[in-house]
């Protein structure tokens, strides 16, 4: 199983570099949220709304998520019941971040990607981003 979740994880880290919507709306379940965690103790919360609509932005303008995820580890992967876990690592910038991905499983296969909780350094410019876009 450890290796299924690892394959799934690496089919959606490659469908965010391609920014394939249809691929990435197909591998996000319905209920996906990501809760963001900074060192200071902030959260953010996103829907799979959020994502997609970045995603299709991103898309839209021409622009890339960047182009490689050589640097990105999974130090784990398991199964516990019916949900898949996969704990990644990666150096963005010179920083390091951590993550922790929960995968639906049905008949044995991670099906859709249910939760991603993301810990980072500083959640400051994402809330600053936020709030350029959230109307008062």
């Amino acid at each position: 199983m450890e290796q299924l979740l690892v394959t799934r994880m690496r089919a959606y880290l490659d469908a965010g570099l391609a920014l394939d919507v249809d691929r990435l709306d197909a591998l996000y379940d319905p209920a996906f949220t990501n809760v963001r965690v900074d060192l200071g103790g902030r959260t953010v919360v996103l829907t799979k709304a959020d994502f997609m609509g970045r995603f299709r932005a991103l898309k839209e303008a021409g622009q890339s998520l960047g182009d490689s995820v050589d640097d990105v580890t999974f130090p784990h992967a398991g199964l516990c019941g019916d949900l898949g876990s996969v704990v990644m690592h990666r150096v963005e910038d010179g920083v390091p971040a951590l993550y922790q991905f929960v995968w639906r499983v049905e008949g044995g296969r991670p099906t859709t990607l249910l939760r991603e909780y993301t810990f980072e350094r500083d959640l400051g410019p994402l809330l600053a981003m936020m709030a350029a876009v959230t109307p008062s």
